[in-house]
């Protein structure tokens, strides 16, 4: 079976015209934007909380499959993930109620939390009221979580639980929160029954930063990870494992994609990033996560500031150029900021 499906998402790449050519202890960056270079005095442009038209160009990127006009990436398993979304690490329940609000009515879509934040519950109310004030329909949006280490042992129970307090009758992705060898791939085989149950619609990794660890569970899988998520940053780009997800089709998506919390402005002052940042107008957080995009990163940074939800989805009405994304590509150190 594991062979057909590989089978399958390698003809899938092939028709998508290659896979990935791009690119905390926990996910996803939960700090604010902060300006650098914008033309107001507040660091968030003013919107009228409808998405952005297209960028400038044909509006795909050299990453295959990542559409910035649609906003979407085509995963190895046929389904679109939007690929901008709110984080929700370090966030309280309420926080998380009210940024993933303020992230849909924005025009995120895709909402990215994880059973040991302990926030499911304020995101699922967060996500119940949007829907309530039809700003959304579920079907619109896409809900990711994560099975923290803890649980690997009753994969199956953790599944049921995370439905539970999100208020969901199925989540699009689940991630294994953390590599652990002990016990990762039977708590993996749970996700991929609950797929064929109708619970997960897609399964993936994160904190998996070796090919010879990711090929591990790969090996011993039925279903391939559709998604990596990894700290990924200008400093960290993640290029080796980029380049071996690549012929599995599976995409990385970014946590700490701004350098998270106490280094954000390490990377928001590099003098690369405010001259280009200056350039366009933007602040250096629209700056990195244009980058993302345009790199083939999915990148998720997170916020309970209501001006910087909205200022981080303020990034499909320019591109950076191809001498620009070679400058931000010059960057890259190879340096985590976690430890984890």
């Amino acid at each position: 079976m594991r062979k057909t499906i590989f089978l399958a998402a390698a003809v899938l790449c092939l028709l998508l015209s290659g896979c990935g050519a791009g690119n905390t202890k926990d996910t996803p960056d939960e700090t604010p934007a902060a300006p650098v270079q914008t033309p107001a005095s507040d660091e968030t442009e003013v919107s009228d909380n409808t998405p952005a038209g297209p960028p400038a160009g044909s509006g795909e990127t050299a990453a295959s499959g990542f559409d910035l006009e649609r906003r979407t990436v085509l995963l190895n398993n046929g389904i679109e993930m939007p690929i901008l979304g709110i984080g929700t690490f370090r966030l309280s329940n309420e926080q998380a109620e009210n940024s993933v609000y303020w992230a849909l009515r924005d025009g995120y879509r895709l909402i990215d939390t994880a059973r040991i934040y302990g926030n499911e519950e304020g995101v699922g109310r967060g996500i119940r009221k949007a829907i309530d004030e039809g700003l959304v329909t579920r079907e619109e949006i896409f809900v990711t979580t994560k099975m923290w280490t803890d649980d690997f042992d009753d994969g199956a129970a953790a599944i049921d639980a995370s439905l539970r307090r999100l208020g969901l009758d199925y989540i699009d992705l689940m991630i294994l929160h953390h590599s652990q060898p002990r016990n990762d791939v039977a708590a993996y085989r749970a996700m991929e029954q609950a797929v064929e149950d109708g619970k997960l619609r897609s399964i993936g990794l994160s904190n998996y930063y070796t090919p010879d660890d990711f090929d591990r569970l790969v090996n011993a899988a039925a279903i391939t990870p559709a998604l990596l998520q990894n700290e990924t940053h200008p400093y960290h780009q993640s290029t080796e494992m980029k380049d071996h997800l690549a012929q599995y089709g599976t995409v990385m998506e970014s946590w700490f994609p701004l350098g998270g919390r106490g280094n954000t402005q390490t990377l928001f002052n590099d003098e690369t990033i405010s001259a280009i940042a200056a350039a366009h107008g933007k602040t250096s957080a629209q700056i990195i996560l244009r980058w993302h995009l345009q790199a083939g990163n999915i990148a998720i940074p997170g916020s309970s500031n209501e001006d910087h939800i909205q200022e981080n989805y303020e990034i499909f009405d320019f591109e950076l150029t191809d001498e620009e994304m070679a400058q931000m590509t010059a960057l890259d150190k190879n340096e985590r900021f976690a430890a984890y």
